[in-house]
């Protein structure tokens, strides 16, 4: 598919700067207008190595307006990326909402390198373009401009390259390190290469194919591209409800149930006082152990707490991070996004908070936000949190691949105990911060609510990441469910044919 590439095409110096002097104001003109429009822009950079791609992108800060232009590269993972799950590296270096992000190599790089290495073999490629298709659609749902370019030189051409620059020792600096690695093998590479382009090369996010053998054509070409890339994204109507959901998994809505799975919950289930401070300090000395061997052995956890409000999230919450060192772990309360989080994809600010191995992180209320309170509130369309499941169930599958334990915990209540949970904080001074009108507010809206928690936990309740709904009208027995579910899936998680710590059971 490459020999299209290979054809010799040229642009004379002068054409280019006549060309030049029309483009750079026009192209100022449309990221401007990104600007104004809140569009994130994501520029990959591809192609063979030696093409020039360095160079094209020097040239094109050059055209645009830098301050709003921001450059990554994904070379060799450093330590910090290692442990944490693949896509962290580049959701880290997403752009805001009207800003420019060149990734040099992007998603694409790191798959060609890991074929050409042998670790990772043809049905785990066909995996990893499936999961870069999704979520290049997700984030072009969600607004995003994806303009991927890939720079071909021959085989001869790239050779020849290489020869002069070994020569011209002013021009040798401009040579990337891995350049004259990967010249010697440049047909595995453009094997590689050749099927990862065709599978990802989809209507919403094109490949745009440019010879790089002359720099001014190279150059003159994908600043022309660039330009009318944008320029369609701003003509484009945008999408009806119809087609940003088209992505979604056919799954039944399920909002008209009559019994939802929290009518059957037993939300009274109790526990006596005393057996509750038995268990408690059995658990929690568990867990500190357990949480130490975890650190040792590089296994995170991310922990999510969602339920109604005055569920007792909180409580429950201070009991398991007691059992931790407080070095080893971060509870991170979700509120509304602030300016910058409103800016990016609302996965974003997650994350950018997933822990590194060994570590936990807690989270009081979550990415789930999408589907419960920005569904029922309409702070989000139908459209977006109607394909949020997807996206929710593809982020925690990610994370189940590097091994983080994930827990999910609906702490579940009756009507009636919020109730009286909400007049005991209006007239107990230190939980009076507690409660305010927006919580009245939202108890006006329970059933919307409940059958938005329903489905989200029919659709959303995975074998990687299954929700736990933990009865909590009485707060104990809430606080020992939570202790209980941790301390088994760390228990399973570190199960690898030795004692785990705390047990009697063997690894």
């Amino acid at each position: 598919m490459f020999e299209a590439a290979e054809i010799g095409r040229k642009v004379k110096k002068s054409d280019f700067k006549e060309a030049v002097r029309e483009l750079r104001p026009e192209l100022l003109a449309a990221q401007r207008q990104a600007r104004r429009e809140g569009v994130p822009i994501f520029l990959l950079i591809n192609g063979v190595p030696g093409a020039g791609k360095g160079e094209l992108t020097n040239q094109l800060l050059e055209w645009l307006d830098s301050r709003g232009v921001h450059t990554h590269v994904f070379w060799d993972e450093t330590d910090e990326e290692k442990q944490r799950p693949r896509w962290w590296r580049y959701w880290r270096s997403m752009p805001k909402a009207g800003e420019i992000s060149i990734l040099f190599g992007g998603w694409y790089e790191q798959l060609i390198q890991d074929q050409l290495a042998g670790e990772v073999d043809h049905h785990q490629a066909g995996q990893e373009i499936e999961r870069i298709k999704e979520t290049e659609r997700m984030l072009i749902a969600d607004g995003a401009l994806i303009i991927k370019f890939w720079f071909h030189l021959s085989q001869k051409e790239q050779a020849q390259r290489i020869q002069e620059r070994r020569k011209d020792p002013q021009s040798h600096w401009a040579m990337a390190p891995e350049t004259v690695k990967a010249a010697k093998h440049y047909e595995p590479f453009i094997a590689a290469a050749t099927r990862i382009v065709r599978e990802t090369d989809t209507g919403e996010a094109p490949w745009y194919l440019i010879e790089a053998t002359d720099r001014y054509y190279r150059d003159l070409t994908a600043g022309k591209t660039l330009l009318r890339a944008m320029q369609t994204h701003f003509e484009r109507p945008a999408p009806s409800e119809t087609m940003r959901v088209s992505h979604a998994p056919a799954i039944p809505h399920t909002e008209e149930a009559q019994i939802t799975i929290l009518d059957r919950v037993d939300s009274n289930q109790q526990i006596k006082k005393s057996e509750y401070q038995e268990r408690k300090a059995k658990l929690q000395s568990e867990l500190n152990a357990l949480g130490w061997q975890a650190f040792r052995e590089r296994q995170s956890v991310v922990c999510v707490f969602e339920g109604w409000d005055a569920s007792g999230k909180g409580g429950s919450i201070r009991r398991l991070v007691h059992a931790l060192d407080a070095r080893l772990y971060r509870v991170l309360p979700v509120a509304a996004p602030n300016d910058e989080e409103s800016a990016h994809h609302y996965l974003w600010r997650f994350w950018r908070n997933i822990p590194r191995d060994g570590y936990w992180a807690i989270f009081d209320r979550s990415w789930y936000g999408r589907v419960l309170v920005e569904r029922v509130e309409q702070f989000a369309t139908q459209a977006e949190w109607g394909r949020s499941y997807h996206e929710i169930n593809t982020f925690e599958a990610q994370l189940a691949e590097h091994n983080v334990v994930l827990l999910k915990f609906w702490l579940d209540i009756d009507k009636q105990e919020q109730l009286q949970r909400f007049k005991a904080r209006e007239v107990t001074p230190h939980k009076q911060h507690k409660i305010n009108d927006e919580d009245w507010r939202n108890r006006e809206r329970w059933d919307d609510y409940k059958r938005a928690v329903n489905e989200m936990i029919i659709r959303t309740s995975t074998e990687y990441a299954p929700w736990h709904i933990v009865p909590a009208n009485d707060k104990r027995f809430a606080r020992i469910e939570v202790l209980q579910k941790t301390r088994d899936a760390l228990v399973k998680a570190l199960k690898k044919g030795e004692k785990v710590i705390g047990t009697d059971k063997k690894k």
